[in-house]
């Protein structure tokens, strides 16, 4: 089996949670675009290169972290290709990638605790799309 790409990033309020999913990562190619402190920074600034490394191929998924996940997922569903969903259950993460075959995984970093994260992510990467019905439904999400 291939090894996973994931491209990561964070503002100042998910960074905490950042660095510990990268400590979880070691089985992945990993690319972190930042933010590289818990320094107040604009997340679009990390939303959009992350979403950007995935809808360009380079990266299978992507891991956005802030606050509430709003704001990163908003910005990352700008762009073309990517389904970004923010996922405070492992079954939200589950159902996220079987039935809408999202590419980035938003955590709300102020609203759940690191040992679920952590199975969140998890959740996240090892599951597989479902395709079937779900596919022609995915195909009609661009503009």
């Amino acid at each position: 089996m291939s090894t996973l790409s994931v491209a990561i990033g964070a503002d100042h309020a998910g960074f905490d949670y950042k660095e510990f999913i990268i400590s979880l990562l070691d089985d992945c190619e990993l690319k972190d675009f930042g933010t590289y402190s818990a320094d107040s920074v604009d997340y679009p600034d990390f939303a959009h290169p992350v979403a950007s490394a995935v809808e360009s191929g380079g990266f299978t998924f992507g891991i956005l972290v802030c606050g509430s996940a709003n704001g990163v997922a908003i910005t990352a569903n700008k762009h073309q290709g990517i389904r970004a969903a923010i996922c405070w259950t492992e079954e939200l993460a589950s159902l996220a990638r079987q039935h809408n075959d999202a590419n980035v995984l938003c955590i709300p970093a102020r609203f759940i605790s690191k040992e679920l994260t952590q199975h969140i992510v998890r959740k996240f990467l090892d599951t597989a799309f479902e395709g079937g019905r779900h596919a022609g439904r995915v195909g009609k999400i661009s503009c």
